[in-house]
């Protein structure tokens, strides 16, 4: 099923295979207890599943349910690369009227105002630099990768905080926001900018004449 409707997609928006290889991206099928059926199977218990932030349980009644159904699975990790948590975008073709992503809800674990999409891949790349890109967007951090700017990175679901600009100070003391070119986009980097400085780090903000973020460049 994800190479139906997951693989055409992300090949669509330009990501090649080795990307989407590198970035682990994956698909969660619909339904409503794929993944819960097969790790309860596989020896865990509901309670451990549903303290992962992966499954949820039911307001009524007994009983579990998968969070992701029918999404590409963007897999979040700390800065040496372990899974801690997932972002998930709605399906090509289904009810975007829904979240169009959706995150792993916070976990002992997945802290949102502590992660960053991307830094595990990025870290070396924004030493060697002396700068971090910070984009939006899951797919403008893998684009970005791809095009050979590796130092970027991106909010994972939140706002910028200062837990996050206190884990990027360690690499580099400046940040240069490429967010969004749409009004949001762009008061979402003015207020970043301003956190920035008062935490003493560099900030720039990245204009683009035509497109609407790093992805559409």
């Amino acid at each position: 099923v994800g190479t139906e409707k997951a693989l055409p997609y992300l090949r669509e928006r330009g990501l090649s295979d080795e990307s989407i290889h590198k970035f682990r991206l994956g698909f969660a099928p619909d339904g409503w207890r794929n993944l819960y059926d097969f790790l309860v199977k596989s020896g865990f218990a509901a309670q451990e599943l549903a303290q992962a932030g992966i499954v949820l349980k039911k307001e009524q009644g007994e009983g579990y349910y998968d969070r992701f159904r029918d999404r590409i699975m963007f897999p979040i990790t700390d800065t040496i690369g372990r899974v801690v948590g997932y972002s998930a975008r709605v399906a090509p073709g289904a009810d975007e009227s829904q979240a169009k992503y959706i995150n792993t809800s916070e976990t002992p674990i997945y802290k949102k105002s502590q992660v960053l999409y991307g830094l595990s891949f990025a870290r070396q790349s924004i030493k060697q630099a002396g700068s971090t890109v910070l984009v939006e967007g899951n797919m403008d951090v893998i684009a970005c990768h791809q095009a050979g700017i590796e130092n970027t990175v991106a909010v994972s679901g939140t706002a910028l905080t200062e837990e996050q600009l206190a884990l990027l100070r360690r690499y580099a003391k400046e940040i240069r926001f490429f967010f969004d070119m749409d009004e949001a986009g762009q008061k979402a980097a003015r207020r970043s900018t301003e956190l920035a400085l008062a935490h003493d780090i560099e900030a720039l903000i990245i204009a683009i004449p035509d497109g609407k973020d790093a992805a559409d460049l």
